[in-house]
Parts: C-alpha cells; sequence; structure tokens
C-alpha cells in the first residue's frame, strides 16, 4: 500500500489527470481500511483528529435532513446528491462538497453496494484555523458565496488529505503532526477556488461570522424562545439588515431555522434514543403533541411513527447485506 500512496510522486512524468487517479485510489485504500474497521451503525467512522471523519455506505440512502456547519468531504468512492433550497448536486468520486455556512441540507447517497461502498473524508472547517492563516498569507478579499458547491478535488487538497490519513496508521504521530496536516488543508483551502468564501469563516466581522454568531446561538437553545433582537444584536446588525442576511444566507428565517433544528433533534431522540412520540416533543420545546406531528410531517412528508418505522426498517435491511 506504501508503494502505492507513493507511485505518484514516485513519477515524474506521469500526467496531472493519471496523478490524480493515483491519488484519488490511495485516498481510497487508507479511507476504506479505517472505516470497514471503525465505522458504527450510521456507517460514521470517527478518527482521532479532531474534526476529521470518514463516512462509509454500503447501500443507498434515504433522504437525510440536516442543518450541516461549514464543512468539506472529499468522496472517494460511490455517489451522493445534496440539495439546498432550489438546488441539487450530484457528485462522485475525485469531487468535493463544499458547505461554507450553517445551512440546511438534504442529502442522499445514490451509488453504494456491499462490494463498492460509498467512501468521503469529511472535514469541519475551523474559523479560528482559518482566520489565523487568512492572517499570514495577507490581505485578500473576503465575501459571501454560494454557501454550497460541488467541484473536482484540487490536487494540494488530496495529496495533503492523504499525508493526513497515512498518520492514522501511526497513532503516536497524531499529537505532534495531527493538527498540522488539518492546518496544511485548510491553507490549501483557502489557495483553491473557494478561497473568498471560506476566508469569509475567519473574518470577524464579515457578514457570514456574524450571522454565523447568531446561528450558534440558536444552536445552544433551540428548546428556548430565543428573540430576533437579542440575535440581530449578537450579529451587530439592526433588525431589517439582520433578517436579510440571515435569509440570504441560510435560506430560512431565524424561526425557521430554530424550527428545523428542533425537529432534527427530535428525530434523533427518536430513531437513537427510543424515545416515544411526546416524550421527544417535549424534549425538544413543544408544548403539543400535535403541532410537533404536523410540522414535522411538513418537514419530513411523514409523519413521526411512520418516519421512524421505516428508518430502522432500512437500517435492518442493510445490517443484514452487510452480514
Amino acid at each position: 500500500m506504501e508503494k502505492i500512496a507513493q507511485s505518484y510522486s514516485d513519477t515524474p512524468f506521469m500526467g496531472a489527470a493519471t496523478a490524480r487517479i493515483g491519488i484519488t485510489d490511495a485516498l481510497l485504500q487508507l479511507a476504506s481500511r479505517y472505516a470497514d474497521r471503525h465505522a458504527n451503525a450510521d456507517g460514521l467512522a470517527a478518527t482521532p483528529v479532531e474534526g476529521v471523519v470518514i463516512l462509509r455506505e454500503a447501500a443507498p440512502s434515504l433522504l437525510q435532513y440536516a442543518i450541516s456547519k461549514p464543512l468539506v468531504a472529499l468522496v472517494l468512492q460511490g455517489g451522493k446528491r445534496v440539495t439546498m433550497g432550489s438546488h441539487s448536486y450530484d457528485f462522485g468520486a475525485g469531487e468535493s462538497l463544499l458547505i461554507t455556512m450553517d445551512v440546511p441540507t438534504v442529502s442522499q447517497i445514490t451509488i453504494a453496494s456491499r462490494a463498492a461502498p460509498y467512501y468521503s473524508l469529511v472535514m469541519e472547517l475551523d474559523a479560528a484555523v482559518i482566520a489565523d492563516l487568512a492572517g499570514e498569507m495577507g490581505g485578500q478579499p473576503a465575501r459571501l458565496d454560494q454557501p454550497v458547491r460541488v467541484d473536482q478535488t484540487e490536487s494540494d487538497v488530496s495529496e495533503a488529505a492523504l499525508r493526513l490519513l497515512k498518520l492514522l496508521d501511526r497513532p503516536s504521530s497524531l499529537p505532534v503532526l495531527g493538527k498540522q496536516m488539518v492546518r496544511e488543508l485548510h491553507f490549501w483551502l483557502l489557495c483553491g477556488q473557494h478561497r473568498h468564501a471560506i476566508r469569509a469563516l475567519g473574518v470577524t466581522d464579515s457578514h457570514t461570522a456574524r450571522i454565523a454568531r447568531a446561528i450558534s446561538i440558536l444552536r445552544a437553545n433551540y428548546t428556548q424562545a430565543v428573540s430576533v433582537e437579542r440575535l440581530a444584536y449578537a450579529a451587530g446588525m439592526s433588525l431589517s439588515s439582520f433578517h436579510a442576511h440571515f435569509r440570504s444566507i441560510t435560506t430560512l428565517t431565524p424561526l425557521q431555522f430554530q424550527k428545523q433544528l428542533r425537529l432534527l433533534e427530535a428525530r434523533r431522540h427518536m430513531l437513537s434514543d427510543g424515545a416515544a412520540i411526546s416524550q421527544a416533543a417535549h424534549c425538544v420545546g413543544y408544548e403539543s403533541v400535535s403541532q410537533f406531528t404536523r410540522e414535522y410531517t411538513r418537514m419530513f412528508g411523514q409523519p413521526p411513527a411512520r418516519s421512524i418505522r421505516e428508518m430502522r426498517l432500512q437500517a435492518q435491511s442493510a445490517m443484514k447485506r452487510e452480514g
């Protein structure tokens, strides 16, 4: 495997496309070996590197709803579709999903099988690392851009990701080199085609960072009523400006954003913790179970009981196929 991982740099006359394929193959071998050993029932393989996980799915999935944090996902095998608002993105091996803002997404793994599972390497974007790097790299514009994008994975990013994954086979190196490799990945992303949108995450006074401060309050207090005035104050904006920027970035109003957080958390309680519908509803701040049921059905397309039953049946089928 080491020979495969090094082959792209050992052949000086190798074409760029061939080199890219070599790197992707090496990434896939390292990621699949780790994920096959460590993935949990949800297909998530946590790594010792904070903010870095590997996803593995052996079959196409149901629709998955989330309010995603800023991240980059390098797809190594299989295919996926992600929808934000009216925009849908289909992508596969050799491509990357970049999310530069907390936004609601609906995703679905579209290409995966027991013989060829879906694998992707996911890293959360760290605003503090971005701010530090941006300061060292000098002044460049930071601007709000489409918060969800899909493109070919750039070679510098792939090579840095490969060096990071190699550390998983040498755990003693992680305390010394793990953060350094994560920092390097951020650096190459800041050098890439979406550098301006990524840079905005690290600029304290950018609209992206201001709205992010308000979103952090909503995430921490999603079960409680949070006034828009408090959110606008945290963002350092007038009420009208805050409403406009919040919606332009997230596609939702603050109230809709909080509602989705509540429903997603309630769904997690029912699916993972076995909570009853009424228990899950009250746990996330609903006083009326009937209101919770209506809003859950509106968001997920099915009432809670049927939705959870189908998700559990699919999970059981996937486990049987794996076995």
